[in-house]
C-alpha cells in the first residue's frame, strides 16, 4: 500500500494536524512516459502554506482530498520511459507520499555518490537555487557589500549568507534565538547575527551593519523587515523571497508604511520565484556543488521520521522549530 498525506480542510490561521489526513491507497502503476518512484525524503517548505490556502497565486491550490504538493527525492522502482531505469535516483515534485508515478519530464537524475539524497531537496535543490538566484541575479552583489538576510538560519537564509561570503560580502543574519544565531556565526561564518526574539533588530543593526545594508534578502516580512528598511543604503537592493510572518494571518496586514526610504535612497525592491531562472539551473547547481565540496557552503537538516510526521514537521517549520532544511525521511534509498 502507498501511504500519503492529503488536504482534509483548508487551514484558518495556523494549520493544525486536523487539516491533514493520512490515507492508504494501492501503490500506483506507471503509464507510458512515467516512473514508479519509492520516495526516500520529502520536502517541507514555507511556500506550501500558500498552496493549501485556496487563494489565487502563481500556482493552482491544493484541493481538498488532494495529495500535498512538494519536492521529493527517491529511487526508481519501475520505468516506462527511456530516460530513466530502475535503480536511478531522481528528484521532482512527487508530493507527500511513499510512492509516486511522475512523468519523466518532471524528474531530474541525481547522484547519491556526490551528495546525500536529502541535499537534492535542500542546498542542491529549490532552497539552494532560491538563495543563489535571489542574491546573485535579483539583488546583485559587489565585493564589500553588506548583505542582511532574515530567516538567516533557514534552508534559504543560511545559504544566502554563505554565498555572500563567497562573493566577498559581509553577511548579517537575523534569526530566532541564541542557538540559531550561534550556528550561523559559528559553523557558517556569518559576520554577525541578530536574535529578533531577544533583541531590538533596528538597534542591533547599528552594530551588526555599521555602514548600513546594501542588499536585504527578505524571507519573513513583518516587523523584522520594517526594522531593516531604515538601515538600507542609497541604491541598495531588496530581494523579496518570502513573507513567512504573514502566511498564517487571517486578516490582511497593514500595507508598507516605510516606502519613503525607497524614494529618498532610490532603493530597488523585486519579488521573484525560483522558476524565473530555470534555464540557469545546471550552471547554478554545478557551482553550488563545487562550494559544498570545498566547504564554502555548509548545511544542516532537521529530519522527521516517517510519512505520519509530515504534517507536524510542516507546522513546526512554519513556527521556526527547524534549523536549516526541514525534511521528512521515508525510506533508505
Amino acid at each position: 500500500m502507498n501511504r500519503r498525506v492529503v488536504l482534509a480542510a483548508r487551514p484558518v490561521g495556523v494549520p493544525t494536524e486536523a487539516d491533514f489526513r493520512l490515507e492508504e491507497k494501492p501503490i500506483p502503476t506507471p503509464d507510458d512516459g512515467e516512473c514508479l518512484v519509492q520516495v526516500s525524503y520529502l520536502s517541507v517548505d514555507p511556500y506550501m502554506r500558500g498552496r493549501i490556502s485556496g487563494r489565487k497565486s502563481y500556482a493552482a491550490p491544493v484541493e481538498i482530498g488532494q495529495v500535498i504538493v512538494g519536492a521529493a527525492v527517491g529511487r526508481v522502482i519501475a520505468s516506462k520511459t527511456d530516460r530513466f531505469s530502475a535503480g536511478d535516483c531522481v528528484m521532482g515534485g512527487m508530493g507527500w507520499q511513499e510512492y509516486a508515478t511522475p512523468s519523466a519530464d518532471l524528474l531530474r537524475r541525481v547522484d547519491p555518490d556526490a551528495a546525500p539524497l536529502s541535499a537534492y531537496i535542500g542546498v542542491l535543490g529549490m532552497p539552494g537555487l532560491t538563495a543563489y538566484y535571489g542574491l546573485l541575479k535579483v539583488a546583485g552583489v559587489n565585493p564589500g557589500d553588506t548583505v542582511c538576510v532574515s530567516g538567516g538560519a533557514g534552508a534559504v537564509g543560511s545559504a544566502v549568507g554563505q554565498i555572500a561570503h563567497v562573493k566577498g560580502c559581509r553577511a548579517v543574519g537575523i534569526a530566532g534565538g541564541p542557538k540559531k544565531c550561534g550556528w550561523i556565526t559559528g559553523e557558517l561564518g556569518f559576520d554577525a547575527a541578530i536574535d529578533y526574539k531577544g533583541e531590538d533588530v533596528g538597534e542591533a543593526l547599528k552594530t551588526a551593519a555599521p555602514d548600513g545594508v546594501d542588499v536585504y534578502f527578505d524571507n519573513v516580512g513583518g516587523p523584522v523587515t520594517d526594522a531593516v528598511f531604515p538601515h538600507l543604503n542609497v541604491r541598495s537592493r531588496v530581494a523579496i523571497c518570502g513573507q513567512i510572518s504573514q502566511y498564517n494571518a487571517i486578516d490582511a496586514p497593514v500595507g508598507p508604511r516605510l516606502l519613503w526610504h525607497f524614494i529618498v535612497k532610490r532603493i530597488r525592491a523585486q519579488g521573484f520565484l525560483v522558476f524565473d531562472f530555470r534555464e540557469h539551473d545546471d550552471v547554478a547547481l554545478a557551482e553550488m556543488a563545487s562550494w559544498v565540496r570545498s566547504g564554502q557552503l555548509k548545511y544542516t537538516e532537521t529530519v522527521a521520521e516517517g510519512i505520519e510526521s509530515a504534517a507536524s514537521a510542516f507546522i513546526g517549520m512554519l513556527g521556526g522549530a527547524n534549523i536549516g532544511k526541514q525534511v521528512v525521511k521515508l525510506s533508505d534509498a
